[in-house]
């Protein structure tokens, strides 16, 4: 469940991670991701929009990858059964991600919606790891039938109380400054990296069921240029979760 202090059972965000042509990584969250410019996308939006095709294959390596974090509990883990019992933060990509919310939000009348971050109504997921290319996928994974984590209200509310709190993932201050950042990355790139913050034209660098945990390269499509403010856009996707929970408050 939701963590007090948190708005949500999970938290976003969004980082880069590439190596460059000096032979080191840029591994840092983006800006973007607390609303704010952030000088890798706006080197992936000049290179995109040039038209280049040797320049948009930068911009896809240079992407946004796309997280969520939410805290767990461990019902069955054979492999690790040292693990069961536990609470976990756990991060996941944009697939694990769709499961959720269509647990939560189902696109068919004769389904019932569940949320799965409730203890008393939700249910377990049941992960199921393939190998498909060389990618880890979890399509076949599922969530089981609703029902209570445990019958006793007091083990439901120690599990409660050894949760983390998720706001440290979008803190603005456990992110770089853009000068930092830009810094990296003329670093990383061996070269000074020059935008023009005021006629930047954001790319839509976040690839429908992409994930940087799991996905299957068949999903990746290209990113559209000329896009609205991405940051913008998952504020406005934001507000149909928002409103889904403050439903459930209202009828708990």
């Amino acid at each position: 469940p939701t963590v007090e202090g948190d708005d949500l059972p999970w938290a976003k965000y969004w980082d880069h991670f590439f190596q460059g042509p000096t032979g080191q990584w840029y591994v840092e969250k983006s800006l973007t991701t607390i609303q704010k410019d952030d000088p890798v996308s706006e080197m992936n939006s000049k290179l995109w929009n040039t038209g280049i095709e040797a320049d948009k294959d930068l911009a896809r390596k240079r992407k946004r990858r796309l997280h969520y974090v939410s805290n767990i509990y461990v019902v069955a883990d054979p492999e690790n059964p040292e693990n069961e019992g536990k609470v976990f933060l756990y991060g996941y990509g944009a697939k694990i991600f769709e499961k959720i919310m269509d647990s939560m939000q189902p696109k068919f009348q004769d389904e019932t919606p569940v949320n799965p971050f409730d203890l008393w109504k939700g249910a377990n997921f049941k992960m199921k790891i393939a190998n498909v290319a060389g990618y880890r996928n979890y399509d076949r994974s599922e969530f089981a039938n609703a029902e209570a984590l445990n019958a006793d209200d007091s083990v439901l509310e120690g599990i409660y109380n050894k949760q983390y709190a998720l706001s440290e993932f979008t803190d603005p201050t456990s992110f770089k400054s853009y000068s930092e950042l830009n810094l990296k990355l003329t670093r990383v790139l061996g070269e000074e990296v020059k935008t023009n913050r005021t006629e930047i034209d954001y790319v839509d660098e976040d690839i429908k069921n992409e994930s940087p945990f799991n996905d299957s390269p068949n999903d990746v499509k290209d990113p559209v240029a000329t896009a609205a403010d991405p940051v913008a856009r998952a504020d406005s996707d934001n507000d149909d979760t928002m409103s889904y929970f403050a439903k459930l408050a209202a009828e708990a």
